[in-house]
């Protein structure tokens, strides 16, 4: 195993005590993205790497786990969907393996928060709205990230200057802000709103330790920010990503194909992931009573693991979607995961002694 050298947290926050870290800094769990080498790279470079394991089956999450920690010392985490049909057995995993933290994409039931507690795990749960933050607070959580709708990916429409200070304002435990940051001046806004630290999806992404093709990588780093749009027609829900022909054919497809191509993506999504077919109607039914979804919405959810595996694993951004913040239009850059965190950090540094009046 390797691991950063023990120094003192540049930036010591309520989130680097409670988890660890050197630095108040989150690499966000991205489904096909963030995999065992993102992860240990973005641990030893100080910040807190989080594995993805919605589109692992169980045993791949074990070899995941097992994988970091076989690249580092430093304290990672698990992100993981609650309402899964085998929520308890990737807990178990998390418990068994000593992972630091559990995230979740989905408010955890407060059984889950309290098993998770009692074993000395960190529960960071994402939320888009301050009621929610309310309530995984009052039900036990350590920590909320917070994801204004700049962010990539499944999204809201409250922007984090607006969200963020809501949600640090109704709550008593740490915030990390998510949504729009990819650098130092970023990290000092989201300190100066009251959070704990940030979380980064695409500024991750974008880095050499990222697995992502280098095809693909460049068609995010030649974006601007008007090529990054909103649309519901991947999975009825409004989400984030480059705007592309693959984009546009889905958004003119009408409610037959779509639902056809959502069949089609999750019987594949069925064969990947190991799920029997009872399973993955078992979860459709979760999802539709959390998020109040319609059945064609739910069967549309569908679309979403194998359209990213098809751009972010495969490279065929033809038939594939890429899942992106806001940010993609600034970054213009592949550095590895120590250049970026050091850089953040530096310029945090500078731009704290730049403010008026600093010493």
């Amino acid at each position: 195993m390797t691991g950063p050298a023990a120094s003192p947290a540049v930036f010591p926050t309520a989130l680097t005590e409670l988890t660890g870290v050197r630095h108040p800094i989150v690499q966000t769990g991205m489904g096909w993205v963030a995999g065992p080498r993102l992860v240990s790279a973005s641990a030893n470079a100080g910040a807190l790497g989080i594995l993805a394991s919605a589109t692992m089956t169980v045993d791949q999450l074990r070899s995941a786990v097992r994988e970091v920690k076989s690249r580092t010392d430093a304290p990672f985490g698990v992100n993981l969907r609650a309402d899964a049909g085998d929520a308890a057995d990737r807990v178990r995993i998390i418990v068994e393996e000593g992972v630091r933290v559990a995230s979740f994409a989905l408010a955890p039931s407060k059984d889950l928060i309290a098993r998770l507690k009692d074993a000395g795990v960190v529960v960071i749960p994402s939320i888009g709205a301050r009621r929610h933050a309310e309530k995984v607070a009052a039900w036990g959580a350590d920590a909320v990230m917070v994801q204004g709708g700049e962010g990539g990916g499944h999204t809201g429409e409250v922007a984090t200057t607006v969200l963020l200070p809501q949600v640090v304002d109704a709550v008593d435990i740490p915030v990390i802000a998510a949504g729009g940051f990819h650098d130092g001046r970023g990290l000092v806004a989201a300190l100066a709103y009251g959070a704990a630290g940030i979380g980064m999806g695409t500024r991750f992404l974008l880095t050499s330790d990222s697995t992502v093709p280098d095809a693909v990588k460049a068609k995010y780093l030649a974006a601007t920010v008007k090529d990054v749009t909103v649309t519901t027609r991947v999975d009825g829900l409004p989400h984030r990503m480059l705007r592309t022909a693959m984009v546009d054919s889905l958004e003119r497809s009408g409610r037959a194909t779509s639902l056809l191509r959502a069949l089609r993506h999750a019987s594949a999504f069925r064969k990947e992931s190991g799920a029997s077919w009872p399973r993955l109607v078992r979860d459709g039914m979760t999802m539709k009573h959390g998020k109040e979804l319609t059945w064609s919405q739910v069967l549309l959810a569908a679309n979403t693991p194998m359209l990213l595996k098809a751009s972010l694993v495969e490279g065929r951004t033809d038939i594939g979607v890429m899942a992106s913040g806001q940010v993609a239009g600034l970054i213009e850059d592949l550095p590895s995961c120590e250049e970026l965190v050091e850089r953040i950090i530096d310029e945090a540094r500078t731009v704290l002694k730049s403010l008026p009046g600093a010493g």
